[in-house]
């Protein structure tokens, strides 16, 4: 029989570790979950309680980002296909760990201020507010499958290859990307709203 320390560790689709990814920003710490699984896919168990979606590996939130409705809605397996796709072009590209990429990408494109609508007898205008650890994970991803499925769109780049180029552009801080395009634009409104 195998013993705890020559069990085999496991990795993301049999090829990437988790075990040396680390979260640089404290505050999404809690929630960007780095737990190991072979295949990203927990079938819904965290649906049943507010905020379990924290404890979701942050890879299958990002396979779940991309089955928003439209060509590729529902079809899960096809997400996990794109995406596994995707993390082999970003290790060709990179020679880095997708997953690492992956969690640069996420702590480089989440915002950390928005505006919200404040009305006061009739008149309504914006206040500057923070925005929380978890809704920062969740706006991070939606734009970096924005940009990844507009950058696919009409254009002979396929998803996975788009996806990487999100991935590996959001991860350098690159400002022509999507994701960081639209960070840089949502803290510039809510500065000029403070």
């Amino acid at each position: 029989m195998d013993g705890p320390a020559e069990r085999e560790e496991i990795k993301l689709f049999g090829e990437w570790s988790f075990k040396e990814v680390k979260v640089r920003d404290l505050g999404l710490e809690r929630y960007i979950c780095l737990d190991p699984v072979y295949i990203p896919h927990s079938g819904g168990r965290h649906e049943s309680k507010r905020f379990r979606k924290s404890r979701v590996n942050i890879v299958e939130r990002l396979v779940n980002n991309l089955m928003r409705p439209g060509k590729s809605g529902g079809e899960k397996m096809r997400a996990i296909n794109v995406v596994r796709n995707a993390f082999k072009i970003v290790e060709l590209k990179t020679g880095r760990n997708p997953i690492e990429v992956l969690v640069r990408a996420v702590e480089n494109a989440a915002p950390c201020e928005d505006t919200t609508r404040i009305g006061y007898g009739g008149i309504v205008y914006r206040l500057a507010v923070d925005i929380s650890p978890q809704r920062r994970v969740d706006l991070a991803l939606r734009f970096l499958v924005q940009g990844a499925k507009q950058e696919a769109f009409s254009n002979r780049r396929t998803l996975e290859e788009a996806l990487a180029n999100q991935l590996i552009g959001a991860a350098s801080n690159d400002g022509n990307i999507f994701a960081i395009r639209r960070r840089q634009e949502i803290e510039r409104i809510a500065l000029a709203s403070r």
